[in-house]
């Protein structure tokens, strides 16, 4: 029986999409049937054996339609396995400090739903293109410049490990 498994995003600029996109690219070359949707669309998890959900966090929350999706859906998640990534730090050169903290933020952001224990928890670095904010962010932007420091090769590879988790 093949397995079907919901990829669920949350995504401010596209930046979290894309890497869904290749999230749910690899689990179907590892077999199993994938249905990739925008968490705030998912209605039900029917017929689902398996979610992974992925968000970024911004201005020091994680998105607030993941942890929507997390509220909405935990009496159904209570008893599947859940895969959850998130896109954090966004400076080159790599920020340690900038990685502890965002790891200390998602992990208070899952406190919040105690019942969870995932069964993969990963963070990668994000995408950052001051141009792509609206106002009022815009304003607040200041000089720093666009980067993008995720790394597909690790967010490959991660999915991948993923088939004998979920």
């Amino acid at each position: 029986m093949t397995k079907n498994v919901l990829v669920g995003y949350a995504t401010r600029y596209g930046s979290t999409r894309e890497v869904a996109e290749v999230v749910a690219a690899t689990l179907r070359e590892h077999g199993l049937a994938v249905d990739l949707k925008l968490a705030q669309e998912v209605r039900s998890m029917e017929g689902y054996h398996a979610v992974v959900l992925g968000a970024p966090l911004f201005m020091f929350h994680w998105h607030k339609d993941a942890l929507k999706f997390l509220s909405r859906h935990h009496k159904a998640l209570m008893n599947l396995p859940v895969a959850v990534f998130v896109l954090g730090p966004v400076h080159d050169p790599h920020d340690e400090k900038e990685w502890q903290d965002s790891s200390a933020q998602i992990k208070k952001e899952l406190e919040k739903f105690p019942w969870l224990t995932p069964a993969a928890l990963e963070m990668f670095g994000g995408k950052y293109d001051p141009s792509k904010l609206r106002f009022p962010l815009s304003t607040f932007a200041g000089a720093e410049p666009a980067s993008d420091i995720r790394d597909w090769d690790a967010i490959r590879a991660w999915a991948g490990e993923l088939v004998g988790k979920l």
